[in-house]
């Protein structure tokens, strides 16, 4: 679990940690007590001294100089933790109801195809918002609302409905319009953009999106990181042990178990321990972590016999990915 005070970037938003702030009011204050406090009290040893032996009054100049300094930080640093957990808190409820309310709303909707339009026109948005330079949690609030009608519901244990759309008897279905989604571009909507700058990411995020098959496990994959975010697991701090190209072929080929466990790379303890209660204890995240990993399963048979090395290994590399290492060792997947 990673240091909440680190300030690497993290995507969309929902899942980005509290960046690390300059000095605050607090701090200045504390800061304007001591200098004061130490002004007045050198003034007066200064000229007024003291009595006693020599040694004593040193061991008594530096209680009355540095304890009232000392004391002043305490208060400081414990007025400063007290505003940091009130703003955790309420920061924690919000993402919370968030996540309840998508999740009622995707109980009780159906999966319609018309969403992908939507989310490809809330992401124009985005564009539009970055620009203005909004914040990358703005910009990530306003996608949520209309993504959450694409996600199907999480907790349905059935296979995928509808993976293989049929073709209307009178004309060609829209996904056949449009061009094949280039492994490139599949690669980085896996990673989602680095920054609210990251134009690069968000566009590659859009050409993903008007893939239907593509725009599913994003989504899945979304959610599965917002989620584990809420327990302070972020994809950036996870440094797993990459396996080789064949690995992962054989993994899209079918091979389960032992024979792919190369792919469970992911060693943190903390992390480990953290899921895996979660996925005993919260069946919201248990379904919503299974939805992922199927999802997953397809998108790397889909995608490896078209890949080159190089490419699987960028796509082993992605946040998306180390979160399918991570739910997939407390899963069981390569055991």
């Amino acid at each position: 679990m990673a240091d909440s005070n680190d300030s690497r970037p993290t995507p969309l938003g929902l899942y980005d940690r509290p960046q690390k702030a300059g000095m605050t009011g607090i701090e200045i204050a504390a800061a304007a007590l001591s200098v004061g406090w130490l002004v007045l009290s050198g003034a007066f040893f200064l000229m007024w001294g003291g009595e006693g032996t020599d040694g004593l009054r040193f061991v008594l100049t530096l209680m009355v100089v540095f304890l009232p300094v000392a004391l002043i930080w305490v208060a400081a640093t414990a007025a400063k933790a007290s505003k940091t957990m009130r703003e955790e808190s309420a920061r924690l409820q919000t993402a919370i109801d968030a996540i309840r309310n998508a999740y009622l709303t995707q109980a009780q909707s159906g999966r319609g195809d018309s969403a992908n339009g939507s989310i490809s026109k809330k992401l124009d948005e985005i564009a539009a918002a970055q620009r203005k330079t909004e914040t990358t949690l703005a910009m990530f609030t306003s996608t949520r609302a209309a993504a959450a009608a694409a996600q199907p519901p999480v907790a349905a244990p059935a296979p995928e409905p509808g993976d293989d759309q049929p073709v209307l008897s009178l004309g060609t279905p829209a996904e056949a319009l449009q061009p094949p989604l280039a492994n490139a571009d599949f690669i980085r909507a896996l990673n989602f953009p680095e920054t609210a700058e990251d134009e690069a990411g968000f566009a590659a995020l859009r050409r993903a999106l008007k893939d239907r098959q593509a725009a599913q496990l994003i989504q899945a994959a979304q959610d599965v990181l917002t989620l584990l975010s809420q327990d302070g697991i972020y994809m950036d701090d996870l440094r797993p042990d990459m396996a080789r190209p064949e690995v992962w072929r054989a993994f899209a080929d079918g091979a389960r178990g032992r024979s792919i466990a190369a792919l469970g790379g992911v060693r943190d303890r903390s992390s480990l321990a953290l899921t895996a209660g979660r996925m005993k204890q919260d069946p919201i995240f248990r379904d919503a972590a299974h939805h992922f990993l199927r999802l997953f399963d397809k998108g790397v048979a889909r995608f490896a016999p078209e890949a080159s090395d190089t490419e699987l290994t960028e796509l082993a590399n992605t946040r998306s990915s180390r979160a399918f290492m991570l739910l997939g060792r407390v899963a069981g997947t390569f055991d």
